[in-house]
């Protein structure tokens, strides 16, 4: 029963890893889309996004299972809650993809990149696609010194973000509105989908080490087991 269990472990891990891989497409695809006003990989985004929802709700229906068959404690447990939480979080960055590509289908056949901005949005798809590949890769091999270089990343998303939001509220900005609300929406969704990144990358860093706190410190630590 114990090897049964184990093994149940290590089909959410690979879900999980699944999962991931395919936001990895989506955000590369979406961010190309973006830049290039590509509708027709904008289209391909926005249709794989039923494809992530469908295996996040399959690893839930897994991960509940396991909650109600296998009953276990401890940190057997926490796994389990906390594949839930990632697959979650997972589910959401997909729809970040999503919104993106949504955005260079809707200003299709003109640019959604706003003027004055390429080079920003073009750095921020950069991150975000290097953000999801380590991700993966976290969840993959459970080495926690990738989960201090996906916080890394995330800062300077975040400087980048800020940026945005000083250049259209500049006295220099003469973008129309619907540039504005594109230029911020953006960005935003660029940012969410790194947050939600480094979220998942704390709560593989707690199952290696126990410590929440120790989440935000450096991940200098051995790979852990199976999340």
């Amino acid at each position: 029963m114990r090897e049964v269990f184990h093994q149940s472990l290590e089909d959410v891990q690979a879900r999980l890893v699944e999962i991931a891989d395919l936001v990895t497409v989506a955000i590369d695809r979406a961010t190309r889309a973006f830049g290039t006003s590509d509708v027709a990989l904008a289209e391909e985004v926005i249709e794989a996004d039923a494809i992530i929802d469908e295996k996040a709700f399959e690893l839930d229906e897994l991960a509940i299972e396991i909650l109600a068959r296998q009953q276990p404690v401890a940190r057997d447990l926490r796994i389990v809650v906390t594949a839930l939480r990632v697959s979650a979080s997972l589910e959401r960055m997909g729809d970040m993809a999503e919104h993106i590509a949504q955005l260079a289908r809707s200003r299709f056949p003109e640019r959604a990149v706003p003027k004055g901005l390429k080079t920003t949005f073009t750095r921020m798809g950069e991150l975000d696609v290097e953000v999801s590949r380590k991700l993966a890769e976290l969840l993959r091999t459970q080495d926690l010194r990738i989960a201090e270089a996906i916080r890394d990343a995330d800062d300077d998303i975040d400087e980048l973000h800020v940026s945005v939001f000083e250049k259209v509220l500049g006295d220099s900005w003469k973008g129309e509105a619907t540039a504005t609300v594109d230029a911020t929406l953006a960005s935003r969704y660029h940012e969410r989908f790194a947050d939600h990144a480094v979220s998942v990358a704390k709560k593989v860093v707690y199952l290696a080490t126990g410590d929440w706190a120790g989440a935000d410190d450096e991940a200098a630590h051995e790979p852990s087991p199976v999340i």
